[in-house]
């Protein structure tokens, strides 16, 4: 039931000791379901092999997704603590963890995943020989796909400094200061937002702007995800 690649994840640790590479039909096989995307991915993060859902779910029959990094199917705003995540599984720090993800797809659209990621131990040692990530089909979440695209360009450079500015909490004077603009200035791009992510109010543009990834999670100071700016 195997075809070709792509994937993601979020935080929760368990004591489940790794999967065993040598067991008999192999990892993908003990996990393989036709409720969820499968794929196996190598120390590297690069997709090895996926199951038919998970080919469907990102790419179709010709998709050639083996070979690819998992964060080309990740939002950018989850990447890195979903990286952190990875790193401390590399380093023998936990067997598994259970997130959720903002993943992508075909068309630009985005789906919120409850995602599981197991390490896979080579052999008789110690080392991951691969990882495997388990979403699961039933729990996924369509997201707002016109403002979620990874790559719309929403704000210009000011714009992003100044949501930035918003979310840690600066207010309207010390902002125009650090930025050299006018108070005036200032309120007229807060509003220029408010309305670009059609909110009421200042709480409501970070909260917005957090549920559709243009600021990272995970950061302090707040920091608007590049692929947003123009």
């Amino acid at each position: 039931m195997m075809a070709t690649p792509h994937t993601a994840l979020m935080d929760g640790t368990s004591a489940v000791p790794p999967v065993d590479s040598s067991e008999v039909g192999g990892p993908m096989d003990r996990f393989d379901r036709a409720d969820a995307y499968v794929a196996c991915l190598d120390p590297s993060l690069t997709i090895q092999q996926v199951n038919q859902e998970f080919d469907r779910r990102f790419g179709g029959a010709a998709s050639g997704l083996c070979g690819k990094h998992f964060c080309d199917l990740i939002h950018p705003s989850v990447q890195q603590p979903l990286m952190q995540q990875f790193s401390r599984m590399l380093e023998g720090k936990r067997h598994r963890f259970v997130t959720e993800v903002i993943a992508g797809g075909r068309e630009n659209t985005t789906s919120m995943l409850p995602l599981s990621a197991m390490a896979v131990r080579g052999g008789h040692t110690p080392d991951v020989a691969a990882i495997l990530v388990v979403m699961s089909a039933g729990d996924e979440r369509t997201e707002d796909t016109e403002v979620m695209a990874p790559r719309k360009k929403l704000l210009s450079e000011i714009d992003a400094r100044i949501l930035e500015g918003i979310a840690a909490g600066v207010s309207t004077i010390p902002l125009a200061s650090r930025l050299y603009l006018s108070r005036q200035g200032v309120e007229y791009h807060v509003t220029g937002l408010l309305r670009a992510l059609k909110v009421p109010n200042r709480a409501a543009l970070v909260s917005r702007a957090y549920s559709m990834g243009v600021l990272k999670v995970g950061t302090w100071p707040p920091k608007v995800v590049e692929d947003f700016i123009k």
